[in-house]
């Protein structure tokens, strides 16, 4: 008697097509998928992507571990990320590096650059470079308007705080409500070389500016009477402070407050 009817008789006719079926559905069932090599397996990583590509945002810096908290649930989103200076000065075929490294971390995102220089040589798919003036705000908002409406604004520029004053102005009002801007080497607001201040409450820096935002946060408690809520008093909910990094995420800012109670005396009369 051969195996297979040996088979047969012992499990019987419905046992044995039983098994056939099984086999066939085992063999249906596609192989394991290789593990990712090369960019792939780092793609997840922000440190290790910024290593690979050559971006300061991690090794002069250590920026990375930070947008990979704030940024990392943005991961397998569709939305429009705006980087400010796009590296290399003026030197030809210098630059881009981090934008190349947010489209590998980013693979469904649009990533867009704005350089006072031509970076042009840096476009490929999914990144777009723009010509434009950090410092002039009908530049900002005509390279906003080519864009559309922007998630992610990351301020790299010159570093010059009337620069980074009025980018902030321009473009956080246009920033999408829920997304995050970021500014970044605030060190040169403390160096009176680069138009920051040695006065650590100069109200005309870069961090002078950023660390208002911190009070907005809490303008219901202010006890100023007829105190007139800011854009940004109003639009903020998260502000975030790292060594040269600062991190602000919009929102509507309306909890409220318990000022009233509080302060039963002060208000008794109102």
């Amino acid at each position: 008697m051969s195996m297979r009817a040996t088979v047969k008789s012992v499990l019987g006719e419905k046992n044995v097509r039983v098994l056939r079926r099984l086999k066939r559905r085992l063999s249906a069932q596609p192989a394991k998928p290789a593990k990712p090599t090369g960019l792939d397996a780092i793609s997840g990583d922000l440190n290790k992507l910024a290593q690979h590509f050559k971006t300061d945002k991690w090794g002069i810096h250590r920026y990375t571990q930070h947008y990979q908290r704030h940024l990392g649930h943005l991961k397998n989103d569709s939305f429009n990320l705006l980087e400010i200076g796009i590296g290399g000065y003026n030197r030809p075929g210098q630059g881009g590096a981090s934008l190349r490294m947010w489209k590998q971390f980013f693979p469904k995102a649009q990533i867009f650059g704005m350089d006072i220089q031509d970076k042009s040589f840096v476009d490929e798919d999914r990144i777009t470079t723009f010509i434009g003036d950090q410092s002039d705000p009908s530049s900002l908002n005509a390279v906003v308007d080519k864009i559309g409406e922007l998630d992610v604004i990351i301020d790299d520029g010159s570093h010059r705080s009337p620069h980074v004053l009025t980018t902030f102005a321009t473009l956080f009002p246009r920033l999408k409500d829920g997304g995050i801007y970021i500014v970044e080497d605030t060190q040169s607001s403390y160096w009176p070389e680069w138009q920051g201040s040695e006065d650590l409450d100069a109200a005309h820096t870069s961090m002078g500016m950023l660390k208002r935002l911190v009070d907005g946060l809490n303008y219901e408690e202010f006890v100023v009477e007829n105190y007139q809520p800011t854009y940004t008093d109003l639009n903020i909910v998260g502000v975030h402070f790292y060594h040269n990094l600062v991190i602000i995420e919009k929102g509507r800012n309306a909890e409220g407050s318990n000022k009233r109670s509080a302060l039963k005396q002060r208000y008794a009369k109102s």
